[in-house]
C-alpha cells in the first residue's frame, strides 16, 4: 500500500510522531490529502506536539513568554497554544538550541577529552534551565530593581519566590547554564586584559615588535550618540537599531583584515581587554543581567569592545554598576532549605551535579 493511501487516523499519528515543526510543514507539503489533514481540526494539536519535541518543554517556555510587568514571576500561568504563540515559541526555542550546541566546548573547556555531544535528555533539561533562567533575568535585570534595592530583604524574598518553584537538584542545572553563560562573557564578549594578551600572542608568537598594551583598561568614552531603545519593553528582542553601524563595521573590518587580536594602525588590540582580574569581574556581573538571547547576539555580532559598549549604552543608566542577583538568590534559597551552598555550587563546577552529570 502506498503512504498517501493509509487511513486519515494513521497519517494524524504520524503527524503528531513527528519531532520537529520542520518536520510536520515538510510532511504536510508532500501532497493534497497530507496538506487537507494537516489544516484538520488537529492542525494545532499536531504543531504543539512538535513544537514540545523541538523545543520544549513548553511549559516553561510559555511562563516566559506570556511574562509581565503586572504578574508575580512565581505564579504558573495557563496559556492556550495558538499560532502567534508558535511565532515565539521558535523563535526563543531556537536561541536555546544554539546554547544546546556551546555548552560542550564550555562545560569541558578545560578536561576537553570528555568532550562529548548531549543527549536528547540533557538537551531538554538545558533548556528547561535557560528558560526559567531567562524568566529569572526579565522579571528581576530590569529598570525596576536598581543597585539600591537589591540587597533589601523583601525585594529577596521576592525573587526568591521564584526559586522556590524548583527543586535544589533543577537549581543545580540553572545554576550549571548561568555558569556557561558566564563563560562565553569571560571569554568571548568581555574578554580580560590577560586572555586578549594571551590570545594576541598565541596568534602573533613571533611578533616582537608590537607594545602590547594590556592596560589600555578603558579607553576615553566615545561621544554620545542618539540610540532607540535596544530592548522591547515586553519581550526585549535585539533589534535591528544598530545593523547599519555593524554591516558598515564589517565592511572597513573585511577591507582591512581586522581581528579583535590583531594589532594595525586602524586597530590597538589591546584596547579591546575590559580590564584586569578585579574590574574585569564587576563588568561579567554586570553583563550577566543580558538575557540569553542577547548575549548570544553579542556573541555573535559584536566581535569588538566598541560594538558591546554601544549596545549596553542604549540600555540605560541602570545596567551599569549594578550586578546580577541570581547568585545572591541562589544562595538564599539553598540556605532556607538547609542546603549546603558550596557542596551544591562545587558539585555543579565537578560534573557531579547539572546538566551533564558523570554517573550519566
Amino acid at each position: 500500500m502506498q503512504f498517501d493511501h493509509l487511513a486519515t487516523e494513521l497519517v494524524t499519528h504520524v503527524f503528531l510522531s513527528c519531532n520537529s515543526v520542520s518536520d510536520v510543514l515538510a510532511l504536510s507539503s508532500t501532497c493534497h490529502r497530507f496538506r487537507q489533514i494537516y489544516n484538520s481540526s488537529q492542525k494545532l494539536v499536531i504543531l504543539e506536539h512538535a513544537a514540545e519535541a523541538n523545543y520544549g518543554p513548553l511549559e516553561d517556555l510559555t511562563q516566559l513568554l506570556t511574562h509581565n510587568a503586572s504578574q508575580p514571576a512565581h505564579l504558573l500561568r495557563a496559556v492556550p497554544f495558538s499560532t502567534a504563540l508558535l511565532k515565539q515559541i521558535t523563535h526563543t526555542g531556537r536561541v536555546a538550541e544554539k546554547w544546546c550546541d556551546i555548552y560542550p566546548f564550555k562545560k569541558w573547556k578545560q578536561n576537553f577529552e570528555h568532550r562529548r555531544l548531549l543527549t536528547t535528555e540533557e538537551r531538554y533539561r538545558l533548556r528547561r534551565a535557560l528558560y526559567r533562567l531567562w524568566l529569572y533575568t526579565r522579571a528581576f535585570h530590569n529598570r525596576q530593581h536598581p543597585r539600591e534595592t537589591r540587597a533589601a530583604k523583601l525585594v529577596i524574598q521576592k525573587r526568591a519566590e521564584l526559586l522556590h518553584n524548583w527543586s535544589t537538584l533543577e537549581l543545580a542545572e540553572i545554576a550549571d547554564v548561568h555558569a556557561v553563560l558566564r563563560e562565553v562573557l569571560h571569554s568571548n564578549v568581555c574578554p580580560s586584559n590577560g586572555t586578549i594578551a594571551r590570545k594576541f600572542k598565541k596568534r602573533f608568537p613571533d611578533n616582537e615588535h608590537h607594545s602590547f598594551n594590556i592596560h589600555l583598561n578603558y579607553p576615553p568614552t566615545p561621544p554620545p550618540c542618539p540610540a532607540p531603545s535596544l530592548f522591547n519593553s515586553q519581550y526585549h528582542s535585539t533589534p535591528n537599531v544598530l545593523s547599519n553601524h555593524f554591516h558598515t563595521t564589517s565592511a572597513f573590518n573585511s577591507r582591512y583584515s581586522l581581528t579583535k587580536y590583531s594589532a594595525t594602525s586602524y586597530h590597538e588590540s589591546g584596547a579591546e581587554g575590559w580590564g584586569d582580574d578585579i574590574p574585569h569581574y564587576y563588568v561579567v556581573e554586570d553583563m550577566l543581567k543580558l538575557d540569553p538571547e542577547q548575549i548570544m547576539w553579542l556573541k555573535e555580532n559584536a566581535p569588538f569592545k566598541g560594538h558591546v559598549e554601544m549596545f549596553v549604552r542604549g540600555i540605560g543608566d541602570w545596567f551599569e554598576n549594578n550586578g546580577e542577583t541570581w547568585v545572591q538568590t541562589l544562595e538564599w534559597v539553598l540556605t532556607e532549605r538547609g542546603e549546603d551552598v558550596v557542596e551544591v555550587l562545587g558539585g555543579v563546577a565537578d560534573g557531579e551535579l547539572g546538566i551533564a552529570v558523570w554517573d550519566e
